[in-house]
């Protein structure tokens, strides 16, 4: 495993934005680890399930506040999570996604400027159709098929034309807790065995799954270097979102029968589904001096390597505990 180190000293104090997501949420606190009482991270006004010690509620499509929260914490780097990734709902509200995803996008490029910030931007893989077979590059032209895919491609845009020297890390499923139990992937899927109810997880939408632990080390080298440019950031095992499903309703207890699986054509025209948007993370691999991301999850034996590979169980087998130490963190996780 490769080891980062990096010391953001020089570029404190940190905003990170977007904690409402998985990706943002797990960064927050690992940062404040790191680095107590220099970190703010920023959470939408309406979330205001989510509070906590260096937490602001603020829109970061509202520019005037988030002017003033530079002017008042002087920040020298900027982790930017902020993103509507509700397919179906950008869909529905084009508007929405536009002002969160584009807009949110332009004030704090335009903040980070004025203040001279280094600013990491994340952006997604869905900003491809996936019509192919994985495996994509940075250098590949974006060919989204949601709204939300569009207005990510429409951000990654903004940043690259008004500030150079940002990074941008295209990111595919962050694995890790969310601050509510429903968000994100393991959430989500989890949420829906939890209450006994089915999930139908698509057969041919293939995506490239990293833990959290191994995405904010990664996060933290590119705020502490100058790295610029687009870079992907997925790991090395390829899952179908199916075989997520089965990972999630195996280790975590849950009834085998819950779990039902379909092609993408089989789903409906709301929201269109991308296909194998796989990502080659070999870019960033070098700029970093070697792989950063560990297969999610760890172990070949929580590999699901057949259809029913969530039936064979001993009776007793799985535990929501037992999901949170494999599948939120690696084992043994020192981060």
């Amino acid at each position: 495993m490769l080891c980062l180190s990096a010391d953001l000293s020089h570029r404190l104090p940190l905003l990170i934005t977007g904690i409402s997501g998985v990706a943002g949420y797990n960064a927050l606190f690992h940062f404040q680890r790191r680095y107590p009482g220099r970190v703010i991270g920023i959470r939408p006004t309406q979330t205001w399930q989510l509070v906590g010690d260096g937490i602001v509620p603020l829109d970061t499509e509202d520019r005037e506040a988030m002017r003033a929260l530079f002017e008042e914490h002087r920040f020298r780097s900027v982790l930017n999570t902020t993103g509507n990734c509700a397919l179906k709902s950008c869909e529905l509200d084009p508007a929405m996604a536009e002002r969160t995803n584009v807009v949110s996008a332009a004030n704090i490029v335009q903040a980070s400027l004025a203040f001279n910030c280094r600013l990491v931007h994340l952006s997604s893989d869905l900003v491809y159709s996936g019509t192919g077979h994985g495996g994509y590059v940075e250098t590949d032209p974006v060919d989204p098929v949601t709204v939300y895919g569009r207005t990510m491609a429409d951000g990654e845009d903004i940043v690259l034309s008004a500030y150079p020297s940002a990074a941008i890390l295209r990111i595919s499923l962050p694995m890790g807790p969310s601050f509510n139990r429903h968000a994100g992937a393991i959430d989500w899927i989890e949420s829906r065995f939890r209450n006994d109810r089915p999930a139908t997880l698509y057969f041919d939408e293939v995506r490239s799954a990293t833990y959290t632990d191994d995405l904010n080390r990664v996060f933290e080298r590119l705020l502490a270097g100058d790295e610029h440019g687009i870079f992907h950031g997925g790991g090395p095992r390829a899952l179908t979102l199916y075989q997520i499903g089965q990972i999630v309703n195996r280790i975590g207890g849950y009834k085998p029968e819950l779990l039902k699986g379909c092609p993408r054509i089989e789903a409906g025209p709301m929201p269109p589904r991308a296909g194998n948007v796989s990502m080659n993370s070999d870019k960033l691999v070098r700029a970093l001096g070697g792989n950063p991301f560990r297969t999610w999850p760890v172990g070949d034996e929580l590999f699901p390597d057949h259809s029913q590979w969530h039936f064979d169980r001993d009776s007793g087998d799985g535990s929501r505990s037992m999901l949170e130490a494999r599948l939120y963190r690696y084992p043994q996780s020192r981060t």
